[in-house]
């Protein structure tokens, strides 16, 4: 088949791969160049991990974990970096079925055993959960193995391309890898997606490398290894719903402030004086779940609910197996 990819992020370069690979022509169009910062795939790192309380999403990372892996030997890269994975949840029962009925590798940590190993302050919880199959993404290296994977396989990707409308898109199938701009031109193309686009701030600290954190307990902050820079942190769906189209990409001070005082009351081992932040795109449907579907001749891959990153090579596969 002729297959169009419209969106060159991890989803789309991940599924130009997958298809490609398969034997199909594909050409993917990516309306920015690769790599761009208004969407939702750049920056050096993403947070990787195995560790959820739903069985479903635990199976899909763990083949995405395979699949990962296949990439680096692809491609001669390393793209995971694991540092493990701390979580703390003030229940984590649910959590440990989960990894049990799955094969989840976990050690649970006292408070004082995890601030004597990795720093962290959380004296008002009665157990923190770590993983070690965790860590990171290297968001940018990724980018380019996946990129280069598809490219060998004969896909084209044309940057700077943007899509206007859908129905102009050649192909006997045209796979939706837009991230935010997904809803608007699935509308005009008649199919509805029920997903807002939120503009999302990530804030940088000085540090040295650490596991992964997510913390459930108000709200969630997360933090991660942020590799040339130091260490990541966010406040997890904490941005305003935007127009992705709106150039102002201006860090969310209150965000900022709101990281910054989590990481002083947390992270004992790192400054909590923020060194610069950015933006990135969530594109968010309720429950945090993914759209991967085949309407006609459109296969959707958005939106990812702001924790898709890792899950890309298992999500390219997905959409490949749906045309």
């Amino acid at each position: 088949m002729n297959v169009s990819v419209v969106g060159a992020g991890v989803m789309g370069l991940a599924a130009a791969r997958a298809i490609a690979q398969r034997g199909h022509d594909v050409t993917v169009y990516e309306q920015f160049e690769l790599k761009h910062a208004r969407g939702s795939s750049h920056g050096a790192s993403r947070i990787f991990r195995l560790s959820y309380a739903h069985e479903y999403w635990i199976r899909l990372a763990q083949r995405a974990y395979e699949l990962w892996r296949e990439l680096e030997r692809e491609s001669g890269r390393e793209l995971l970096a694991l540092y493990g994975l701390l979580d703390v949840d003030p229940d984590p029962r649910v959590r440990l079925a989960a990894f049990e009925s799955t094969g989840v590798d976990y050690e649970e940590l006292t408070p004082e055993q995890a601030r004597e190993q990795f720093g962290v302050a959380y004296d008002d919880v009665e157990r923190v959960v770590f993983t070690r199959d965790a860590g990171i993404a290297l968001a940018g290296s990724a980018i380019e193995a996946f990129a280069a994977g598809a490219r060998s396989a004969g896909a084209e990707i044309r940057e700077r391309t943007r899509i206007e409308s859908l129905e102009d898109v050649p192909g006997d199938r045209v796979v939706v890898t837009a991230g935010g701009w997904a809803p608007k031109l699935l509308e005009g193309a008649g199919h509805a997606l029920d997903a807002k686009p939120t503009r999302e701030t990530t804030v940088y600290f000085a540090g040295d490398p650490i596991p992964s954190i997510i913390d459930e307990l108000d709200g969630q902050f997360y933090a991660l290894t942020a590799p040339g820079v130091g260490v990541k942190a966010g406040w997890h769906k904490a941005g305003r719903e935007v127009d992705p189209d709106d150039e102002n990409l201006e860090p969310d001070e209150r965000i900022v402030d709101a990281v910054g005082e989590w990481v002083a009351r947390r992270l004992t081992r790192i400054d909590p004086t923020p060194i610069r932040a950015e933006t990135c795109l969530y594109t968010n449907i309720e429950g945090e779940r993914f759209v991967c579907e085949r309407r006609g001749r459109y296969v959707i891959g958005s939106a990812c609910s702001g924790h898709g990153f890792k899950f890309a090579p298992a999500v390219g596969e997905t959409l490949a197996d749906a045309l």
